[in-house]
Formats: C-alpha cells, structure tokens, sequence
C-alpha cells in the first residue's frame, strides 16, 4: 500500500486530495498544526479513515519527525498563508510559511526519505502583471503581491532541489479553483454564500472590489488529481493547471444570483456601481474600494496544453456548473441552519 503526506489537510484543496488517494487505497498522513481552534469539517467524511500529526511549516524538528512517522511514497505540500489580502497585512510571515516553508520540507524529505516524490503547490499569483496571455509553464514571472512571491521562491527552491539533488519535485502552476468547500474570505465563495443569505431572507446586500478582475476558475476536484497524476508521472516536471477559460468577478456574480433566481442589472460606473435586483429595485450588490488590491492582477487564463499532452488531463467540470454546485450547496447549508 501507498502511502501519502498531506500538509494543508483540513484547507480545501486538502481535504479533496485525502478523498481522493483513499479512493486509489493509499494510506493517507495528514499534518496540522496544534492551535486553540481546531476545524476538521471538511474531513469529516474521512476524518476516521486518515492519521493526522501535529507538525508546524516554521519548525523543522516537527516536520522531520512528522515525515519519519509517515515514511511517505508521496508528500503533497499544499500548506501557505494562502490569502492574497492578508499577505500585505502579513508580509513577513508569508515568506515564512508560504516560501522558506517549501524548504524545510524539502530538507526534511532530503535527509529522511529521499527517494519520496514531492509536489509544490505553485500558483497563478506567480504570473501577476502577466506577459503573455494565456499563460504557459514558460511564461516569465511578475508576482503582484507578497503571496505572490513568496510562491515564487517555493516553485524556484523546488527546481533547485531537483536539479541539485536529484529529488523527485514537482510543482503545480495551479490556476484558481473553487468548490462548496472554498474559505469564506475568498471572492467566489463569498458571493455564493451571501447570494444564499439573500435567498434565505438573512441578507440584504453585500460589498465586493473589482468586478472587472478576470481569472480562470476551476473546480477544486479536478485539480486534485492534476496533482497526484504529476507524482505518478515517469519524470518531474512543471505543469499548468487550468481550465483556458477566463470569466470575470462580475460575471461570477450575476450567474451566481441568477442560478438563485434573481436577475440583477448593473446602475453606474466604477466605484459607484451598485447590483439591482430587477424583480424588487432592491441594492444586493455594492463595489467598496475597501476590497480593492493595493497592485490588481487583471487578466490570468492558462494553457494548459502540457498538462493534457503528457498527464491526459482535463477539466470535468465547466464555470457554469461549479458556480451552480457552489451556489446550491450554500442555500442547502443555510436552510439546514
């Protein structure tokens, strides 16, 4: 039997990636770090069926024991400081989880287990003020935040790794991908689940940034097994992982509510635009420059050609459906409520 590491257990991309590696028969290692507030509720399907270690991306002794108890084929390093917002509020220990993490992990698998294959969760935030549009895994970088480096450093450190070393590294250039599962501080699931409050009678409205930022939306699932066929591979590479299609937050937004049964109309320019429910004549959406980037990455699509080439990947499932999934699930999940 297989087994795997998983640090970012409990996060979304965590937790679908645990489902998934049961259902192939690994055994399945998951790290967390020891806080006063644990949440395990994305795991809760499987939460009887994984082995969980207190380990810590700022502390090497941790992690080294956490990969000796695990003895992992694979290790999945899906643990950052992930919100792009709170890393300008907390620049510093970013870089501290988000790119000297990826180190000490690597240093940890070197010395203990070095014939593991090790994936990096790289990011599209990499590409920032992009240079080319789509995106490929040869685009130059030009990170726009300091998540965004700070995920630089991580993809670097990793080909450095593989080529000094001779470690199986691979990173995933990962475009952004949603699910029912997504945090509440990100734009999508925001909209979803104050669409729900509207719908339920809890909300009137609700304050979003830039609708005109555009992005390349997957679905979270898919991009779980983009991972784990990247460690199965005969040989590490880099590989984009996206859908090709790129929609914007405004667009999120109105299939969001349409999908709830409520079309909305748009009334001004800017920063004064304001989302009106045609049916009532009600605001349920305002644009607030408090949500606004200190540097906005406009447009980020992938292409990800290499990915279906040589891993035989594609997406299953569309915008449209994702949004409809995310939507549905947070109207059920209110009303049980």
């Amino acid at each position: 039997m297989k087994s795997a590491l998983i640090t970012g257990i409990t996060g979304q991309d965590g937790s679908y990636l645990a489902e998934f590696l049961l259902e192939k028969g690994y055994k399945v290692y998951g790290i967390t770090r020891r806080t006063s507030t644990i949440v395990f509720n994305r795991l809760d399907s499987v939460i009887n069926q994984i082995v969980l270690l207190n380990a810590d991306l700022l502390d090497q002794n941790s992690l080294m024991h956490a990969i000796e108890t695990a003895k992992p084929d694979e290790i999945y390093n899906l643990a950052a400081q992930s919100f792009v917002p709170t890393s300008w509020e907390q620049p510093v220990l970013t870089g501290e989880f988000t790119a000297l993490g990826v180190t000490r992990m690597l240093e940890a698998m070197k010395r203990i287990c070095p014939k593991s294959r090790f994936y990096q969760a790289s990011s599209s935030e990499m590409f920032g003020k992009a240079k080319e549009v789509p995106q490929t895994e040869k685009t130059a970088f030009h990170p726009r935040s300091p998540y965004g480096v700070a995920k630089v450093y991580g993809h670097w450190i990793c080909v450095n790794y593989r080529e000094s070393y001779n470690l199986f590294t691979s990173s995933g250039i990962l475009f952004n991908h949603e699910s029912p599962r997504r945090g509440y501080e990100f734009v999508t699931r925001k909209i979803t689940h104050n669409v729900a409050k509207i719908v339920t009678g809890q909300l009137e409205s609700f304050d979003i940034g830039n609708l005109d930022s555009r992005r390349d939306w997957g679905y979270a699932g898919d991009y779980v097994r983009a991972m784990w066929l990247m460690l199965n591979h005969s040989e590490p590479d880099d590989f984009l992982i996206a859908t090709g299609e790129t929609h914007t937050v405004r667009e999120f937004c109105e299939l969001a509510f349409l999908i709830a049964g409520i079309e909305i109309q748009w009334e001004g320019t800017g920063l004064e635009e304001r989302g009106i429910d045609r049916d009532t004549n009600k605001v349920v959406v305002r644009v607030n420059k408090v949500f606004y980037r200190p540097a906005e990455v406009d447009v980020l699509v992938g292409k990800p050609e290499k990915a279906e080439r040589l891993l035989k990947w594609k997406p299953k499932v569309t915008f449209e459906n994702l949004v409809k999934m995310m939507v549905e699930h947070d109207i059920v999940e209110l009303e049980k409520d």
